[in-house]
């Protein structure tokens, strides 16, 4: 019994929102025990600059075939059964998306990439991006690279060696990047997506490989669901601003769920607490909160807008969509308060936290959301 309860809660902070919001949501000695990696770290060599040409370092890339995880389309509930989703013509857009952490491993400081990685995270890997993923399946292409992320105890340490495996996590992040930009058609927009630390990569990758460049002019948005975004502190060094309307481009969404009644006061001190992009901890600045059902920030819509939360089975690696499930009230703290508990699974976190759910809650509206923006994006000049 002893053993799976620590199995439980290895699982449950890969849940988390990760960095010093997992260290304020789990700061106990026996997660840290089962968590953080007890060996030195190794410096990691960085990929070859042609490393992202082999197939095999993707989850998610054209050409994959049915096998593609992102390309998953889950059907509607109704009292008919289930409704197959009508098919829908690809749109002329490239999704970036990278996946939240799936590695617990202690045995290393980042995850394995060669001899097919560890077979656990790569399994949760792809059951994230089915839920994740999949909403941006209407574009003409998703690209989803398999990085060496760094493992949760990498973020429940502050040991030097935490901060040195984040890094060395982002620079396969860039280096996929790079490659996915030499294989897009140059005039096709782009959309950057992720979760978690796929967010927080994300953030990070757009003030240093996007910002000031003609890349940003490409961009139809960026998803960075799941973790903070600070208005006053991210977004004038990603150099973008936070979308304002459902068909504006080149700008930022993000939130992070609550069901009421919501105790989200270990994250929010987290969130006060710990440097943004440009060095300063946003203390009681709120975080940025975009509504989901409206494509704006702030504001309050009701559940009769949500066109469909895919709820998954406990196993998560199958769901359903049902219309109507949840509403969206944006907080003056940030937060994204959804009412009463919805039955989601067995992965609701202390304060009633929704972290893992963040995208399947508005799958459907994510949807109409990322093609509503790429329709209404236009090339500059």
């Amino acid at each position: 019994m002893a053993r799976k309860f620590l199995y439980f809660v290895a699982f449950c902070i890969v849940l988390v929102i990760a960095g010093a919001f997992a260290l304020a949501l789990f700061p106990g000695q026996l997660t840290k025990w089962a968590t953080v990696p007890s060996v030195a770290f190794s410096p990691i060599k960085p990929l070859d600059a042609n490393a992202y040409e082999d197939p095999a370092l993707w989850y998610s890339r054209p050409g994959i075939g049915v096998s593609d995880p992102a390309r998953w389309q889950p059907a509607y509930a109704s009292d008919r059964g289930l409704l197959p989703t009508p098919a829908e013509p690809k749109q002329s857009y490239a999704v970036f998306f990278v996946h939240p952490t799936s590695y617990l491993s202690r045995t290393s400081w980042n995850a394995p990439l060669e001899n097919g990685g560890d077979p656990e995270a790569e399994r949760i890997a792809r059951i994230y991006l089915r839920g994740m993923a999949s909403p941006f399946n209407a574009a003409s292409e998703i690209w989803a690279p398999r990085y060496r992320q760094a493992t949760m105890g990498a973020f429940l340490t502050n040991a030097p060696e935490g901060k040195q495996a984040v890094d060395a996590a982002y620079a396969d992040v860039r280096e996929a990047f790079r490659y996915f930009l030499t294989s897009v058609d140059p005039q096709t927009p782009i959309v950057l997506a992720g979760h978690s630390q796929g967010s927080l990569h994300l953030k990070r990758l757009l003030a240093e490989e996007v910002k000031g460049t003609p890349l940003a002019q490409r961009l139809v948005a960026a998803y960075l669901i799941g973790w903070p975004v600070s208005a006053l502190h991210d977004l004038p060094v990603i150099g973008l601003p936070a979308c304002a309307a459902p068909d504006q481009t080149a700008c930022v969404i993000s939130w992070s769920s609550f069901a009421e009644p919501a105790d989200p006061s270990l994250v929010l001190d987290a969130y006060a607490s710990t440097p943004a992009l440009d060095g300063k901890a946003p203390g009681s600045d709120p975080m940025l909160c975009t509504n989901p059902l409206t494509g704006t920030p702030g504001g309050t819509a009701p559940a009769s807008a949500n066109l469909g939360t895919l709820v998954p089975e406990d196993s998560m690696e199958k769901g359903e969509l049902v219309p109507a499930l949840v509403p969206a009230r944006c907080d003056k703290r940030g937060l994204l308060l959804i009412g009463p508990p919805p039955e989601m699974g067995s992965y609701v976190l202390p304060g009633n936290n929704y972290h893992v759910y963040d995208l399947p809650l508005f799958w459907a509206n994510t949807k109409a959301d990322v093609n509503n923006r790429a329709n209404a994006w236009k090339p500059q000049g």
